[in-house]
């Protein structure tokens, strides 16, 4: 099987797409598929790895002849599968250095993308229809990204040898389509393909054209109508896509596509498969056995059993006759995954975030204002350690560190890791009328309740992307002294966050699948969530999370708070040390998903 995508290696990493990339491969190859990747080098990531060219060739794109090298390095986890990169010479893929997507801009988004990534999947069609690597039994693409080789193998002329590999598709975020013009700019149809686009008989078009804007090809589209399978990241995702999305009431479904995906569903070729989480096996039926252990005659409700019936096929926690003895110690189980005791205290994650924001001014000529306030606060929280243990300022050098990592930080650490868009954050964004006349965002009012019921409780926000909301978090950062905002991503603090957490907030108001919340729960942190998509698969409500939901923006805002509300109540409680148990226990893993694969969307026996 060959894997179409768009980064699957650490520095080609953007999003949770390609934690599945990098992740499945391994699952597959337990069940006897050898899944090859081909990704674009982006003009960096080919040389990054050492890979080595298998062979040169050119294209016709956008009315020039492009020089491509195609090069490739085994699969560092699969034995017998291979990465290969397709490196453009220059053109197209000589934006900023190291860049994996544009920015574009509003009067024309995708626009810079849109070109790549069509040009990439020319590429791959080439490669494939000139044998110069493996004819592969099935090929999978991925989001709009590399869509456009299913036009290419469906109805270019020259490319009809491919015609007969079948081609399954999985959506990661329907919301992202990558929407483009059939004729009169530089980033369309007519300017990538234009003898293609003559050549579409009417009914072809009609399959392909966005339904909203006419005018424009919608790669999604392509994807959905064009492949074999259409595969979306779990069950629950799966029905929401198949009704129409109303913004207004705050409910994202198919995005103007519902009823290509619901002809899917209609014929059979639509299926929903949970996403999954990568485990340390040691570590973690250690851990589990000890929450197992501690829970036993407490939880005697299974959160599989309600999973299942939806679909998911979460693991129960398994026991293990040899499993070697636990202490009692409250931290035990987060020690035995096998990281440094540092990295797993306050003062460990306080370092993390200080390292990260010094980096993230490498290359700026000036601290940004939402940096600078991110790096006050955190010697606000210095300032708490120091004098906890008596220790002058002046003296920091000398400090006994193994003694200020008894620090215990926080009396509550709420946390949350995402990217920085209206997907992740409206909800958080939203204007909530308080009972003293004061109208704040939902998160201001989460700030002040955590804040009355913790005073020394924090909030830590990791994510970086649109900048109107980065500016809008940075405001609020300045105004609440409980409120650390990152700007930016950098995985040691994401690990450090998920390990340290004792709440995990992820209000998106759609998620297809989501990774985080499964991180989160790997380390036992209990989650608050909106009962969407893939968070609804993984996270039972008052077993394993809370749950809240709404049928407006602003029942979504109140029910949020009234669930928050719910959680400071039961902080600490025997309730909440159960959950915290329970979630330790879930087993979202990929053994499970990969199987689901094989059979139910490339249908392999």
């Amino acid at each position: 099987m060959l894997a179409a995508e768009n980064g699957s290696i650490p520095r080609a990493k953007v999003g949770g797409m390609a934690d599945v990339i990098r992740d499945l491969p391994a699952a597959l190859a337990q069940q006897d598929v050898i899944a090859d990747v081909i990704m674009p080098s982006y003009g960096f990531l080919a040389a990054s790895v050492n890979a080595i060219k298998l062979a040169e060739f050119k294209v016709t794109f956008s009315g020039s002849r492009q020089s491509v090298s195609l090069l490739s390095i085994p699969h560092p986890d699969v034995e017998g599968a291979v990465i290969y990169f397709i490196d453009i010479q220059d053109g197209v893929f000589s934006g900023k250095p190291q860049e994996i997507y544009s920015q574009g801009s509003d009067e024309r988004p995708f626009a810079e993308d849109a070109n790549k990534f069509a040009l990439f999947c020319l590429c791959v069609a080439t490669v494939i229809n000139e044998q110069l690597l493996p004819m592969p039994d099935l090929i999978h693409l991925h989001d709009w990204h590399s869509a456009m080789f299913a036009l290419l193998s469906q109805y270019d002329e020259n490319f009809q040898n491919l015609s007969a590999i079948p081609c399954v598709y999985t959506i990661h975020n329907l919301a992202i389509q990558g929407i483009r013009p059939l004729r009169d700019d530089s980033s369309s149809l007519s300017a990538w393909f234009p003898s293609l686009l003559e050549k579409l008989s009417s009914e072809q078009l009609e399959s392909v054209i966005d339904p909203r804007y006419r005018h424009c090809i919608n790669p999604m589209r392509v994807g959905i109508n064009l492949c074999a399978k259409v595969h979306l990241v779990s069950p629950t995702y799966a029905d929401e896509v198949l009704k129409p999305s109303d913004h207004d009431a705050g409910f994202f479904g198919g995005e103007g596509l519902e009823a290509d995906l619901q002809r899917k569903q209609d014929s059979g070729a639509l299926v929903g498969i949970l996403n999954a989480c990568v485990y340390d096996e040691l570590a973690d039926e250690a851990s589990v056995a000890q929450s197992v252990k501690e829970s036993e005659g407490r939880a005697k409700a299974s959160v599989r059993d309600k999973l299942r019936d939806k679909g998911v096929s979460g693991a129960a926690a398994r026991k293990r006759a040899n499993t070697p003895e636990l202490g009692n110690k409250q931290d035990q189980p987060r020690a035995v995954q096998g990281i440094a005791e540092q990295d797993d205290t306050w003062f460990g994650l306080l370092e993390r975030m200080e390292s990260a924001l010094l980096r993230w001014q490498g290359d700026k000529q000036w601290v940004a204002g939402c940096d600078l306030i991110a790096l006050t606060r955190i010697a606000g929280l210095w300032r708490r350690v120091w004098l906890s243990e008596d220790t002058h300022i002046s003296k920091l050098q000398s400090a006994d560190k193994p003694s200020m990592n008894k620090h215990k930080g926080p009396s509550m650490l709420v946390t949350s890791v995402g990217r920085l868009t209206d997907q992740k954050v409206l909800i958080l964004r939203q204007r909530v009328l308080l009972g003293n006349g004061q109208r704040v965002s939902v998160i201001e009012s989460i700030l002040q309740a955590l804040a009355q019921a913790h005073p020394e409780g924090v909030f830590i926000l990791l994510g970086s992307g649109d900048a109107e909301i980065a500016r809008e978090f940075s405001a609020i950062a300045a105004r609440y002294a409980n409120f650390i905002f990152l700007n930016g991503y950098d995985e040691a603090v994401s690990d450090a966050l998920y390990r340290n957490g004792d709440l995990f907030m992820m209000p998106s108001s759609f998620e297809p699948c989501g990774i985080s919340q499964m991180l989160a729960m790997k380390a036992g942190q209990i989650c608050l969530v909106h009962g969407v998509g893939g968070l609804r698969d993984t996270v039972a409500d008052n077993e394993t999370g809370y749950l809240f939901f709404g049928d407006s923006l602003t029942g979504q805002a109140e029910s949020l708070l009234e669930r928050f509300s719910d959680i400071l109540g039961e902080y600490n409680s025997d309730k909440w040390q159960n959950m915290e148990r329970l979630t330790r226990q879930q087993r979202f893993d990929w053994a499970s998903s990969a199987l689901k694969y094989k059979q139910a969307l490339y249908g392999f026996s």
